[in-house]
């Protein structure tokens, strides 16, 4: 036989172990039975509960688990501070802050001036001629203030036309030197171009952009007419120029007859008259805007007509000449019937 017989029998018995034992008793049936008499589960804050008798160990808390919260992806901004909020970029309201300045003196300027006309007190400061000249300037231009700001571009385009038509003048006086130096026949050429000069420099100014000029300032349908005649005619006046047809005048047909003879001569007689073309050409197209332009102002003849008439009457020296007629008029009358009186 396996089995020692000197071993305890009650060695391999698990439940003889006397703590075993104690907890299947009979006194603890008693025990456990009172502590589940006084158990109440609905009761708060019951401190019995099954099981936390003697010797037990009460039950272990569930471990609660941290909520689902989402980690922002981006730190969050820095806290708020008024040294921060006050840092601003103060270049630009600088910058806006100076053009203010620009548009209020310009428009004082403006305002000054238009007092000044209403005064009748502005100066002329057209030509700008220097203080010491005996002659001072004759004609008052300002482009801001005159010329409403639809039209101040193409009258100023103009004025810019007709210094560069003074400037082609001045290079046909030397090209009709050249053309006087080389060819002995030139000297009609050479007087004239200095005629012309003089001549067509106050002319084109005063019966051609002046008109214009007014025409834009005070809507005047009898100026815009005197523009186009006097203009169309200056047209007409630089095709002749440029070609040099007469021979009164340098151009291209001349200046290749005189290419034979002295190339430089020649050429600058033809860039003479290329530049007068070129003149001709801008002029035309000047003159087709101006129409345009007059067109969609409602100017007509008969307003011309009008204006004439007013402007006429308006004349002191025509106010003068009509009292004057009026009133020989009348004494011849009252002569005549006070002579037919005495001879009854």
């Amino acid at each position: 036989m396996d089995s020692n017989p000197f071993a305890d029998p009650r060695a391999s018995n698990p439940f003889a172990d006397p703590s075993v034992q104690q907890a299947t008793g009979a006194g603890n049936a008693s025990q456990r039975q009172g502590l589940l008499d006084d158990y109440n589960p609905f009761a708060d804050g019951n401190q019995t509960r099954p099981g936390q008798g003697a010797g037990i160990p009460p039950p272990r808390p569930a471990q609660t688990t941290q909520p689902a919260i989402m980690t922002p992806s981006e730190e969050p901004p820095p806290p708020y501070s008024a040294a921060g909020a006050q840092r601003v970029d103060t270049s630009e309201l600088q910058r806006r802050q100076e053009e203010l300045e620009k548009k209020a003196a310009e428009l004082q300027r403006k305002e000054q001036a238009l007092k000044q006309v209403q005064g009748g007190a502005r100066q002329n400061n057209f030509p700008p001629v220097p203080k010491f000249c005996p002659v001072g300037p004759c004609f008052y231009q300002d482009f801001s203030v005159d010329i409403p700001l639809e039209f101040q571009r193409i009258v100023k385009f103009v004025f810019f036309l007709w210094g560069a038509h003074v400037v082609v003048l001045f290079l046909n006086i030397w090209a009709s030197l050249a053309y006087f130096i080389v060819d002995g026949d030139g000297g009609t050429t050479f007087g004239l171009s200095i005629l012309w000069f003089v001549l067509f420099t106050p002319c084109s100014f005063v019966c051609w952009y002046r008109p214009l000029y007014k025409a834009f300032r005070s809507d005047s349908s009898f100026n815009f007419f005197v523009f186009f005649f006097v203009f169309f005619f200056q047209f007409c006046v630089n095709i002749i120029q440029c070609l040099g047809l007469t021979g009164f005048t340098v151009g291209i047909i001349s200046g290749f007859g005189v290419v034979g003879h002295n190339l430089a001569a020649g050429l600058f007689m033809i860039f003479v008259g290329i530049f007068f073309a070129l003149e001709a050409i801008i002029s035309f197209a000047v003159l087709v805007k101006v129409h345009r332009i007059y067109r969609s102002t409602g100017a007509s003849f008969q307003k011309a007509q009008q204006e004439f008439a007013q402007g006429v009457m308006r004349n002191e020296t025509v106010q003068t000449a009509a009292a004057d007629a009026a009133a020989s008029a009348a004494r011849g009358a009252v002569s005549g019937s006070y002579g037919s009186n005495n001879r009854y």
